[in-house]
Protein backbone atom coordinates (compact mmCIF):
# COMPACT_ATOMS: atom_id res chain seq x y z
CA UNK A 1 0.00 0.00 0.00
CA UNK A 2 2.52 2.73 -1.21
CA UNK A 3 1.05 6.52 -1.71
CA UNK A 4 3.01 9.52 -2.79
CA UNK A 5 3.71 11.98 -0.31
CA UNK A 6 3.42 15.09 -2.28
CA UNK A 7 4.30 16.48 -5.11
CA UNK A 8 7.96 17.93 -4.38
CA UNK A 9 11.61 16.56 -4.12
CA UNK A 10 11.01 16.35 -0.43
CA UNK A 11 7.98 16.53 1.89
CA UNK A 12 6.30 15.11 4.92
CA UNK A 13 2.50 15.12 6.02
CA UNK A 14 -0.05 14.02 7.82
CA UNK A 15 -3.67 13.61 7.28
CA UNK A 16 -6.77 12.89 9.43
CA UNK A 17 -9.54 10.77 7.32
CA UNK A 18 -12.88 10.57 8.43
CA UNK A 19 -14.10 6.90 6.83
CA UNK A 20 -17.49 6.46 5.39
CA UNK A 21 -17.44 2.35 5.13
CA UNK A 22 -19.16 1.70 8.62
CA UNK A 23 -22.23 4.21 7.02
CA UNK A 24 -22.26 3.15 3.33
CA UNK A 25 -21.86 -0.99 4.18
CA UNK A 26 -24.18 -2.45 6.94
CA UNK A 27 -21.42 -5.56 6.94
CA UNK A 28 -18.53 -2.89 7.74
CA UNK A 29 -20.05 -1.84 10.82
CA UNK A 30 -17.54 -2.96 13.20
CA UNK A 31 -15.02 -0.58 10.75
CA UNK A 32 -12.70 1.90 12.82
CA UNK A 33 -14.41 5.93 12.13
CA UNK A 34 -10.94 7.46 11.55
CA UNK A 35 -7.74 6.98 10.40
CA UNK A 36 -4.48 9.45 10.79
CA UNK A 37 -1.66 9.50 8.43
CA UNK A 38 2.33 10.50 7.94
CA UNK A 39 3.67 10.48 5.16
CA UNK A 40 7.51 11.23 4.49
CA UNK A 41 9.32 11.45 1.29
CA UNK A 42 13.48 11.85 0.59
CA UNK A 43 15.33 12.22 -2.20
CA UNK A 44 19.08 12.20 -1.86
CA UNK A 45 22.06 11.58 -4.28
CA UNK A 46 21.81 7.72 -4.06
CA UNK A 47 18.13 7.71 -4.63
CA UNK A 48 14.82 8.09 -2.49
CA UNK A 49 13.03 7.33 0.73
CA UNK A 50 9.58 6.67 1.20
CA UNK A 51 7.41 5.66 4.51
CA UNK A 52 3.94 6.08 5.98
CA UNK A 53 2.30 5.05 8.89
CA UNK A 54 -1.52 4.52 9.49
CA UNK A 55 -3.35 4.31 12.76
CA UNK A 56 -7.29 3.47 12.52
CA UNK A 57 -8.83 4.86 15.97
CA UNK A 58 -12.20 3.67 17.77
CA UNK A 59 -13.62 6.39 20.34
CA UNK A 60 -12.18 4.83 22.95
CA UNK A 61 -8.35 4.41 21.40
CA UNK A 62 -6.59 3.23 18.83
CA UNK A 63 -7.83 0.26 17.03
CA UNK A 64 -4.70 -0.58 14.86
CA UNK A 65 -1.64 0.38 12.94
CA UNK A 66 -0.14 -0.46 9.10
CA UNK A 67 3.03 0.87 7.51
CA UNK A 68 5.64 0.38 5.16
CA UNK A 69 8.99 1.54 4.12
CA UNK A 70 10.20 1.56 1.00
CA UNK A 71 13.83 2.44 -0.46
CA UNK A 72 15.12 3.11 -4.27
CA UNK A 73 18.67 3.38 -5.39
CA UNK A 74 19.19 4.74 -8.64
CA UNK A 75 20.34 2.45 -11.57
CA UNK A 76 23.24 5.03 -13.46
CA UNK A 77 23.56 8.74 -12.77
CA UNK A 78 20.35 10.23 -14.47
CA UNK A 79 18.41 7.01 -14.95
CA UNK A 80 14.97 7.01 -14.24
CA UNK A 81 15.30 2.99 -13.14
CA UNK A 82 15.63 2.21 -9.68
CA UNK A 83 15.91 -0.67 -7.60
CA UNK A 84 13.71 -1.32 -5.01
CA UNK A 85 13.51 -2.69 -1.87
CA UNK A 86 9.95 -2.12 1.12
CA UNK A 87 8.83 -3.83 3.95
CA UNK A 88 5.03 -3.84 5.09
CA UNK A 89 3.61 -4.85 8.37
CA UNK A 90 1.06 -3.87 10.86
CA UNK A 91 -1.61 -5.15 12.94
CA UNK A 92 -5.18 -4.33 13.06
CA UNK A 93 -8.43 -5.55 15.41
CA UNK A 94 -11.97 -5.27 14.32
CA UNK A 95 -15.05 -4.99 16.46
CA UNK A 96 -17.50 -7.74 16.11
CA UNK A 97 -15.45 -9.40 13.22
CA UNK A 98 -13.17 -13.07 13.73
CA UNK A 99 -10.35 -10.81 12.02
CA UNK A 100 -8.08 -9.28 15.33
CA UNK A 101 -4.09 -10.22 14.65
CA UNK A 102 -1.16 -9.29 13.24
CA UNK A 103 -0.89 -8.81 9.67
CA UNK A 104 1.81 -10.98 7.75
CA UNK A 105 4.41 -9.02 7.20
CA UNK A 106 5.81 -8.91 4.00
CA UNK A 107 9.06 -7.77 2.40
CA UNK A 108 9.47 -6.61 -1.62
CA UNK A 109 12.39 -6.55 -3.77
CA UNK A 110 12.26 -5.64 -7.89
CA UNK A 111 12.53 -2.77 -9.56
CA UNK A 112 11.19 0.94 -10.51
CA UNK A 113 10.69 3.27 -13.78
CA UNK A 114 10.05 6.84 -12.30
CA UNK A 115 8.83 9.93 -13.92
CA UNK A 116 8.73 13.47 -13.28
CA UNK A 117 8.01 16.44 -14.93
CA UNK A 118 10.59 19.24 -14.74
CA UNK A 119 8.63 21.12 -11.93
CA UNK A 120 7.70 18.44 -10.27
CA UNK A 121 3.96 19.08 -11.31
CA UNK A 122 3.30 15.52 -12.42
CA UNK A 123 5.11 12.84 -11.20
CA UNK A 124 4.61 8.35 -11.78
CA UNK A 125 6.26 5.60 -10.78
CA UNK A 126 5.67 1.75 -11.59
CA UNK A 127 7.11 -0.60 -9.77
CA UNK A 128 7.15 -4.51 -10.40
CA UNK A 129 8.48 -6.49 -7.36
CA UNK A 130 9.16 -10.03 -5.50
CA UNK A 131 6.80 -10.49 -2.18
CA UNK A 132 7.87 -12.08 -0.13
CA UNK A 133 5.04 -13.39 3.40
CA UNK A 134 6.94 -14.37 6.41
CA UNK A 135 5.66 -17.08 8.58
CA UNK A 136 1.88 -15.70 10.24
CA UNK A 137 -0.21 -16.22 12.72
CA UNK A 138 -2.70 -18.49 10.51
CA UNK A 139 -0.68 -19.37 7.88
CA UNK A 140 2.64 -19.92 6.70
CA UNK A 141 5.07 -18.48 4.34
CA UNK A 142 5.04 -17.99 0.86
CA UNK A 143 6.30 -16.34 -2.23
CA UNK A 144 4.48 -13.82 -4.37
CA UNK A 145 4.94 -10.66 -6.57
CA UNK A 146 3.26 -7.08 -6.76
CA UNK A 147 2.97 -4.56 -9.23
CA UNK A 148 2.43 -0.67 -7.76
CA UNK A 149 1.94 2.50 -9.87
CA UNK A 150 1.75 5.81 -7.78
CA UNK A 151 0.95 9.12 -9.65
CA UNK A 152 0.23 12.98 -8.73
CA UNK A 153 -0.55 16.01 -10.39
CA UNK A 154 -1.52 19.73 -9.82
CA UNK A 155 -4.23 21.44 -11.56
CA UNK A 156 -5.91 24.75 -11.77
CA UNK A 157 -2.72 26.70 -11.28
CA UNK A 158 -1.95 24.26 -8.36
CA UNK A 159 -5.04 24.75 -6.50
CA UNK A 160 -6.27 21.07 -6.46
CA UNK A 161 -4.03 17.63 -6.59
CA UNK A 162 -4.80 14.99 -7.69
CA UNK A 163 -2.85 11.25 -6.21
CA UNK A 164 -3.12 8.04 -5.32
CA UNK A 165 -1.73 4.64 -5.91
CA UNK A 166 -2.88 1.36 -7.09
CA UNK A 167 -1.56 -1.91 -5.88
CA UNK A 168 -2.07 -5.62 -7.41
CA UNK A 169 -0.63 -8.48 -5.66
CA UNK A 170 -0.75 -12.54 -5.55
CA UNK A 171 -2.22 -14.19 -2.22
CA UNK A 172 -2.65 -17.79 -2.65
CA UNK A 173 -5.67 -18.04 -0.38
CA UNK A 174 -7.90 -15.10 -2.50
CA UNK A 175 -10.09 -15.45 -4.93
CA UNK A 176 -8.65 -15.43 -8.09
CA UNK A 177 -4.86 -15.40 -6.28
CA UNK A 178 -5.17 -11.13 -6.50
CA UNK A 179 -6.02 -8.59 -4.51
CA UNK A 180 -6.46 -5.13 -5.91
CA UNK A 181 -6.23 -2.21 -3.88
CA UNK A 182 -5.86 1.69 -4.90
CA UNK A 183 -6.60 5.02 -3.22
CA UNK A 184 -7.28 8.06 -5.11
CA UNK A 185 -6.99 11.26 -3.64
CA UNK A 186 -8.07 14.81 -4.26
CA UNK A 187 -6.94 17.91 -2.40
CA UNK A 188 -8.01 21.09 -2.41
CA UNK A 189 -5.10 22.84 -1.64
CA UNK A 190 -6.15 26.50 0.95
CA UNK A 191 -2.71 27.65 0.57
CA UNK A 192 -3.58 29.03 -3.18
CA UNK A 193 -6.14 31.22 -1.56
CA UNK A 194 -6.30 35.06 -1.66
CA UNK A 195 -4.95 35.90 2.08
CA UNK A 196 -3.73 32.30 2.98
CA UNK A 197 0.34 31.90 1.93
CA UNK A 198 1.94 29.38 4.21
CA UNK A 199 -1.19 27.96 5.48
CA UNK A 200 -0.49 24.10 3.79
CA UNK A 201 -3.70 23.08 4.58
CA UNK A 202 -5.51 20.82 1.86
CA UNK A 203 -8.83 19.81 1.75
CA UNK A 204 -10.41 17.12 0.41
CA UNK A 205 -10.82 13.32 -0.22
CA UNK A 206 -10.34 9.67 -0.67
CA UNK A 207 -11.97 6.71 -1.50
CA UNK A 208 -10.63 3.22 -1.22
CA UNK A 209 -11.47 0.82 -4.24
CA UNK A 210 -10.80 -2.55 -2.91
CA UNK A 211 -11.03 -6.38 -3.76
CA UNK A 212 -10.28 -9.40 -2.04
CA UNK A 213 -8.87 -7.04 0.84
CA UNK A 214 -11.10 -5.14 3.21
CA UNK A 215 -12.19 -8.14 6.00
CA UNK A 216 -16.25 -7.56 6.73
CA UNK A 217 -17.97 -7.99 10.26
CA UNK A 218 -18.71 -12.13 8.84
CA UNK A 219 -15.02 -12.39 8.93
CA UNK A 220 -15.00 -12.69 4.72
CA UNK A 221 -12.54 -10.64 2.16
CA UNK A 222 -13.62 -11.82 -0.98
CA UNK A 223 -15.79 -8.94 -1.45
CA UNK A 224 -15.18 -5.19 -3.75
CA UNK A 225 -15.72 -2.14 -1.96
CA UNK A 226 -15.91 1.66 -2.82
CA UNK A 227 -14.96 3.43 0.90
CA UNK A 228 -14.98 7.21 0.60
CA UNK A 229 -12.89 9.50 3.51
CA UNK A 230 -13.95 13.21 4.33
CA UNK A 231 -10.02 14.08 4.51
CA UNK A 232 -7.62 17.02 5.58
CA UNK A 233 -4.06 16.73 5.19
CA UNK A 234 -0.97 19.46 6.54
CA UNK A 235 1.99 19.65 4.60
CA UNK A 236 5.19 20.49 6.06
Amino acid sequence: MLSMAALSANAQNVQLHYDLGHTLYDDLSGRPNVTTTVEMFKLDKLGSTFLFTDIDYYGDGAAGAYWEIAREFKLGKDSRFAAHVEYNGGMTSIEDSPVANRFQHAALVGGAWNWASADFNTTLSLQAMYKYYFKGQNRGGFNGFQFTTVWGTNLFQKRVTFSGFCDVWYDKDVNGKLIVVSEPQLWYNINTLKGCKGVNLSLGTEVELSNNFVFNTRGESNRFYAIPTLAAKWTF
